[in-house]
């Protein structure tokens, strides 16, 4: 009796899981009577994997990560998340480890019932089919190399329906087909897709057959077409394209047609990627050419959160883009203007500065001239920069609230009062002076003259780098702002302007670690400014132990992965897209994850105030 109450209750478990929704009964009672139980303890540190004797692994309760070769977070799986289907699908060992975080229970499904409920539900299989390509993305492999093989239909699809009835005759279709722009119709008789009509029923069933306008659509149409679900991979919908030469697939959601995908869309979707845009922008003559790829951008960063890209690798993508922008605009406007009057060194700061900009950054930019400029020559760079940024902001990288810009004339001038204004912000640290600070210190030459570049960038690490009052005035400022968490572990919530009670990722998170991770670099006279790059390069330096730099890297990797992934989610709602969490709109477990992160970032602002401030703040 008690064994059988398990098994109902093991059933129920599994029944509230897809695809194990997708069983039949039978196939559903094989899985809860063959599967074995096991429990593993945080104290074991990794889970054992008998590549040899393959399993599916499904938490039933715990928490675990899934980390590659490179101790890489590929991800993070709680209740009712699956690992181990690699080697099952490809008879293969796989070189992840999978790191106990909290103490579960886990069901072991073995390669024979494994098999078994694969031939019985052909979703069960494609499931984990898709899961296994989603899992490959998150390869060491960069993402300029990586083709969009996990984007998903829903990420392509206009979910617009525009249909007729097969009683309609063929110049209506016609006429609503050029009326929408549009290669082909749905054709819907009784709230139930019938057929599909398509530029080549045209041409080859009503043209090349010599029949009128009045012919029914019905006789020409193409008839009971070719589907595809809207959470199908893209690749799916290239192979079903190309396997039976069509162009054109209706889209369903829960059987429903919801709208028409179309080789186009594929084609689209394979030339938003990095290298694909970059190149089109090395080829646009004017602003107007550049505003319009720029409108690609959005397409381009939902394409990455699609295919679980790593936060890292988005700010970086996003930021060469914008790299490529200014670099372009630098090359048409001295085409306007002619050749610039002397060498100067375009620099960046910031979210650019860095190489991880997201949605809506702004600009922070300045210019390095090699001499000060006589009155025409300043007249020139002027009208440059004006047109630059001026270009930028209509592209979507609005002007910098601060006028951090290079057409302003303070951030445009020669190499000695570049080194003059930083002498002054490490020497005197004001408030001011810190909180430009924060901005100026995560600098990158873009384009222009290296040495100018050079010449800077060796000044400023001799200021900083062991300078005791100006790095703990830095170390107070970075721990004056605290992460969202309050004295029993619980989210701090603030409201946005929507009176919605919100976590801001960016300036409560991601921020935090920036500005952290800052101090120890300029300390130590680090030339990189981007937060991963000094975290790597602060490994095996004293100052920081190494589970410290393990854990900064993974927390900031987690908030900002979690921060885009909203960013995404409010692009797909037609939201503006900001910094702003609900809390409620992630799992639990993600919930605790952030927590911990959380945690992470106030013991570091900890042991930053101890290193640094002595009790000064």
């Amino acid at each position: 009796m008690t064994e059988d109450i398990e098994i109902k209750e093991i059933k129920r478990f599994l029944q509230t899981l897809i695809p194990f929704d997708s069983l039949s009964p039978n196939a559903l009672s094989k899985a809860a009577t063959g599967l074995s139980i096991k429990y593993f303890s945080s104290q074991a540190k990794h889970v054992e994997i008998d590549y040899n004797n393959p399993n599916l692994y499904i938490v039933r309760t715990g928490a675990f990560e899934i980390r590659n070769s490179r101790q890489e977070l590929i991800d993070r799986l709680g209740e009712g998340d699956y690992f181990g289907f690699q080697s099952l699908l490809t008879g293969q060992s796989v070189d992840n480890q999978v790191p106990i975080l909290q103490d579960g229970l886990v069901y072991l499904i073995d390669q024979q019932l494994f098999s078994q409920l694969c031939n019985d539900s052909v979703d069960f299989e494609r499931f984990f089919n898709r899961a296994h390509a989603k899992r490959l993305t998150n390869s060491p492999a960069t993402i300029d190399d990586q083709a969009p093989v996990n984007l998903t239909i829903k990420h392509l699809v206009h979910q617009n329906v525009i249909s007729m009835t097969s009683d309609c005759n063929v110049e209506q279709a016609a006429l609503l087909m050029s009326e929408h722009r549009i290669s082909s119709l749905l054709i819907i008789d009784n709230d139930e897709l019938t057929g599909v009509l398509t530029d080549r029923d045209l041409r080859s069933r009503v043209l090349a057959k010599g029949l009128h306008g009045n012919a029914k659509i019905g006789s020409v149409m193409t008839k009971s077409p070719i589907c595809i679900d809207i959470n199908a991979m893209a690749f799916e919908a290239s192979l079903l394209m190309s396997t039976h030469n069509i162009h054109h697939l209706p889209v369903l959601n829960n059987d429903k047609v919801i709208g028409m995908i179309t080789t186009t869309d594929i084609i689209r979707s394979q030339n938003n990627q990095p290298i694909f845009l970059i190149g089109e922008i090395a080829r646009v003559k004017d602003v107007d050419g550049l505003v319009a790829v720029s409108k690609k951008i959005p397409e381009l960063l939902q394409s990455m959160i699609a295919s679980d890209a790593r936060a890292e690798e988005i700010g970086r993508v996003l930021t060469l883009v914008s790299d490529s922008l200014t670099r372009r605009l630098l090359i048409l406007g001295e085409e306007k203007y002619g050749n610039a009057p002397m060498a100067y060194s375009w620099i960046v700061f910031g979210s650019q500065g860095r190489m991880d900009q997201t949605a809506g950054s702004d600009q922070d930019n300045g210019m390095i001239l090699q001499r000060e400029p006589n009155e025409d020559e300043a007249h020139y760079f002027k009208t440059l920069t004006q047109y630059v940024c001026g270009a930028l902001d209509a592209c979507g990288y609005i002007y910098c609230p601060g006028n951090i810009m290079a057409q302003t004339d303070k951030w445009r001038v020669d190499l000695s009062s570049w080194k003059g204004y930083f002498d002054k912000w490490v020497n005197t640290p004001s408030p001011q002076a810190l909180l430009n600070a924060s901005i100026f210190f995560d600098m990158r030459l873009l384009t222009g003259d290296q040495k100018l570049f050079d010449d800077l960038q060796l000044f400023v690490n001799g200021a900083t780098k062991g300078n005791q009052i100006f790095i703990a005035s830095m170390a107070g400022l970075a721990v004056s702002s605290t992460p969202p968490l309050g004295f029993f572990g619980k989210f701090v919530l603030e409201r946005d302007g929507e009176e919605n009670k919100v976590l801001d990722l960016k300036h409560r998170g991601v921020a935090l670690i920036n500005d952290i991770v800052r101090v120890y670099a300029l300390h130590e006279g680090l030339s990189q400014a981007n937060t991963q790059h000094r975290l790597n390069q602060l490994l095996g330096r004293k100052i920081l132990s190494k589970n410290d730099v393990k854990s900064l890297k993974d927390a900031l990797e987690f908030i900002a992965d979690l921060r885009l992934k909203n960013q995404g989610a409010q692009y797909l709602a037609n939201k503006p897209t900001t910094n702003y969490l609900k809390p409620k709109t992630v799992s639990r477990l993600l919930q605790h994850q952030l927590k911990e992160a959380f945690e992470v970032v106030h013991g570091a602002q900890k042991g930053l105030q101890s290193k640094f401030t002595r009790g000064m703040f």
